[in-house]
Parts: structure tokens; C-alpha cells; sequence
């Protein structure tokens, strides 16, 4: 192989490396969300949730009062959601995370 073809090679390998984000996982976290007085109180929760990029799912039950929420921990955070949560009406804590 030629050095231009080399490099060339080694220049698309380094630019295939750099698009891939490094070490991205998906984590699950389980939110208490005891504010929720109705049924339909989890619509508004849940939609609050999917609209933080990097959420995946969110699922949230009337009973028992949480959220369980998957998300791209390289692009959102547990408090991030729990602001999303509390911006709508509904302060969260963090109940435990699941894998």
C-alpha cells in the first residue's frame, strides 16, 4: 500500500473514531413522584420527561406515584429530569435506578 493510501486510510479511520460518542449508556432511573393526585396527573409527567433530550421512555403510573425513566446518561441527568418533572408541577426525588 502507498503512503496516500495510507493516509488516506488512517485519516477516515480517526474521522469514523471521532463520530462515535465515547462510553454512551443507557441508564434507568426510577422517580417518586408523590404530587400526582389523579389519573390523569402521570399524562403531564410523562410528557414532561420526553420532551429532555436524551430520554428514550418514560413511563409513569398513577400507583404507585413514579416515573421510570430510560435515558442516554451522555446527553441528560437524573437532576435534569427531576427539573423537568418539578417545571410542570411535580417535584420528583430519586427512587433508585434500575439496569
Amino acid at each position: 500500500m502507498n503512503t496516500g493510501v495510507r493516509r488516506y486510510v488512517g485519516i477516515l479511520g480517526l474521522g469514523m473514531l471521532m463520530s462515535v460518542p465515547a462510553f454512551s449508556a443507557q441508564q434507568t432511573v426510577v422517580l417518586e413522584v408523590p404530587g400526582m393526585s389523579c389519573p390523569v396527573c402521570p399524562i403531564t409527567v410523562r410528557k414532561s420527561l420526553e420532551k429532555v433530550p436524551g430520554v428514550i421512555q418514560a413511563v409513569v403510573t398513577y400507583e404507585p406515584r413514579e416515573a421510570v425513566v430510560t435515558y442516554d446518561d451522555t446527553r441528560t441527568t437524573p437532576q435534569a429530569l427531576m427539573e423537568a418533572t418539578a417545571n410542570a408541577g411535580y417535584p420528583a426525588i430519586v427512587k433508585g435506578t434500575r439496569r
